[in-house]
C-alpha cells in the first residue's frame, strides 16, 4: 500500500498494490498492520455502500457528535471526491482537497475526524463503499454547501450541468455559518 500525503494534514491518498492477470485481480483493501505500521491507530464500526447515477453530488457531509474517520473507495465506475477541513485550529481550515477514485486506479482516500466529505458521480453509475470510525448520528450530521465560493471546491461539472442533490445538500450550510470542530 503506498500512503500519499495530501495538502490537508491527515488526508492521505492510498494505492494499494494490485495483483492481475487475464483472470482478474486481486488486492487488499484493509490490513490493520499495515496501516499501523504507518502510524494509523484505527478501528472500524461501520462499513457503508452507496450506489449513485451520474451526476449525482452527495456531500459535503460531517458530523459534529461523534465525529467519522472514514476510509473512502469505488468499487465500481468513478466518482471525484472532495474533503473540506473543518478542524477549528488547522492551519488549513476552510481549505479542500479533492481526487478522483475510480474501479480502474483503486485508489482510496483516508478522511479523519473533522473533515467536510462528498463526492461527484462522473461514470454511468458509481459503487461507493467506506469503512466508518463512528456510527452514523444524524442527530448531529451537517451538510456543508457544496458550492460555496468561499471554499471553492472545483467540482468537475460539465458546464452548463447541475448536479443532482438531496433536498438536504441542497440546502447545505455556508462555511461561515456552518459548525467548526475542536
Amino acid at each position: 500500500m503506498k500512503f500519499e500525503t495530501t495538502p490537508l494534514q491527515g488526508v492521505y491518498l492510498l494505492t494499494p498494490q494490485v495483483f492481475g492477470d487475464e483472470r482478474g485481480f486481486f488486492l487488499e483493501s484493509w490490513n490493520e498492520r499495515t496501516f499501523a505500521n504507518e502510524g494509523f491507530d484505527l478501528e472500524f464500526v461501520q462499513d457503508n455502500h452507496s450506489r449513485s447515477a451520474q451526476g449525482i453530488l452527495r456531500g459535503m457531509h460531517y458530523q459534529t457528535e461523534h465525529t467519522q474517520g472514514k476510509l473512502v473507495r469505488v468499487t465500481s465506475g468513478a466518482v471525484f471526491d472532495a474533503v473540506v477541513d473543518m478542524r477549528r485550529d488547522s492551519p488549513t481550515l476552510g481549505q479542500w482537497f479533492g481526487a478522483t477514485l475510480s474501479e480502474e486506479n483503486h485508489q482510496m482516500l483516508w478522511v479523519p475526524p473533522g473533515f467536510a466529505h462528498g463526492f461527484y458521480v462522473l461514470s454511468e453509475y458509481a459503487d461507493f463503499q467506506y469503512k466508518c470510525t463512528n456510527t452514523y448520528d444524524p442527530g448531529s450530521e451537517v451538510s456543508l454547501a457544496w458550492d460555496d465560493p468561499s471554499v471553492g471546491i472545483e467540482w468537475p461539472i460539465p458546464e452548463g450541468e447541475v448536479p443532482r442533490l438531496s433536498g438536504k445538500d441542497a440546502e447545505g450550510l455556508a462555511f461561515s455559518a456552518a459548525p467548526l470542530l475542536d
